[in-house]
């Protein structure tokens, strides 16, 4: 099992159902995509959205497979969109925000970072609905994402100050960074 240092999220799919019974000796299976810091707080997390889904607690259920779900292509960049419910001081409210990052787990981990920001929203009061990667560019709906598709895009960077070695730390005059 991996362990990781608690603040950077992974992806983990927990899969559990609820004890076999007489009554019921084949149960339901339950599988949720859960982002959380480490193993425990991702079967923690299972444990409470299936309680609040279905009549089924930690005491009465056991969790099958808990595996963690790794990043297809870590290196592309790619556009998600993400549902989430957060409650916030008036009222509980459905969000739907979308963000360019190089996985799922970085753009959930931006997503905390902007709710937290904009919203004084805590990592307990968000509800992560759904994950997508958006692969077209015409389903891309913000226009803070629309602008970077631009077909050759450019970041110029103006006023670059080029180190010359061999010269002295302290000069006697200011120095000239317009060339």
């Amino acid at each position: 099992m991996l362990t990781c240092h608690l603040g950077r999220l992974q992806e983990y799919q927990v899969i559990g159902r609820h004890l076999p019974s007489e009554a019921n000796p084949t149960p339901k299976l339950y599988r949720m995509r859960i982002f959380a810091p480490n193993d425990v707080v991702a079967k923690s997390r299972f444990w409470y959205f299936l309680s609040k889904l279905r009549k089924i607690k930690k005491t009465n259920g056991e969790i099958i497979s808990l595996n963690q779900i790794f990043e297809k292509r870590p290196q592309k960049v790619k556009n998600f969109g993400i549902w989430i419910r957060y409650d916030s001081r008036s009222g509980t409210h459905n969000m739907y925000k979308e963000y360019r990052e190089l996985s799922r787990t970085d753009a959930v981990d931006s997503l905390y970072q902007d709710m937290a920001a904009r919203h004084r929203s805590r990592f307990r009061s968000i509800h992560i609905l759904k994950v997508v990667e958006i692969e077209k560019v015409d389903d891309i709906r913000r226009p803070y994402l629309k602008q970077l598709l631009t077909k050759d895009l450019k970041f110029p960077l103006p006023h670059r100050v080029p180190k010359k070695s061999g010269r002295k730390i302290y000069a006697a005059h200011r120095p000239s960074t317009f060339f």
